[in-house]
């Protein structure tokens, strides 16, 4: 999943970037609100945590942006702001949910999964599609009855094809979803992740369709 970080603050900022790709996300940090509208303007975001206190332009106006363009993407509001007209604001002009600094970053990642299965019309925390689970929280898939954890990057390959089941996700679809701005793209790295999902799992739990890319079943 990817995710765009809107942070001023380079210690705060450096500390998540971290702990995010820990956690799996393909993250892209910027640190000023002008840079923010170029990059949601330029990539496909799944999340974006926004700070409200930006240079050049406001959180506020970040938001605003984004939605004006009826771009329903998942926005995470993070800002030291705690004030109650602050949060109204910030939730009334379109944000998913209100974090205020400091916060616990095991917090933070599961009020971003709250709001990603929001998003995705899936209430429930565990992704299903039918046969097929992911749990988020512990990257545990099972298939069939059989279960294992998996890799950051593995977590992040299945996580995106089931967000999306019975799509067709190209390579650079895929990559975009495993690998941030600041990280070297594997030669033929799609292709070693699900070989290994598929020699666990089984061939079929990611489909091949030639020339175009994978994905997994809508009803397995």
């Amino acid at each position: 999943m990817r995710v765009l970080l809107v942070e001023d603050d380079r210690m705060i900022g450096e500390e998540v970037e971290r702990a995010l790709r820990e956690a799996a996300y393909a993250t892209d940090w910027v640190r000023d609100g002008a840079l923010a509208i170029t990059a949601m303007d330029t990539h496909v975001y799944d999340l974006v945590l926004l700070d409200l206190g930006l240079p050049r332009r406001d959180g506020h106006e970040v938001l605003a942006h984004l939605r004006s363009k009826q771009d329903s993407t998942g926005v995470l509001i993070v800002t030291a702001r705690d004030a109650l007209d602050e949060r109204l604001r910030g939730l009334d002009g379109g944000a998913d949910d209100y974090v205020v600094k400091p916060f616990e970053m095991a917090e933070l990642l599961a009020r971003m999964r709250a709001v990603v299965r929001r998003k995705s019309g899936a209430p429930h925390p565990v992704m299903s599609t039918g046969v097929l689970t992911l749990d988020p929280a512990t990257r545990e898939v099972n298939f069939k009855g059989v279960s294992t954890t998996l890799t950051a990057r593995e977590f992040a390959l299945m996580q995106a094809l089931m967000i999306r089941p019975g799509a067709i996700l190209s390579r650079r679809e895929l990559e975009d979803r495993i690998y941030g701005w600041n990280e070297e793209v594997e030669s033929n790295a799609v292709e070693f992740l699900i070989h290994a999902l598929r020699k666990r799992l089984g061939s079929a739990v990611i489909k091949n369709v030639r020339g175009v890319g994978w994905m997994v079943s809508k009803e397995s």
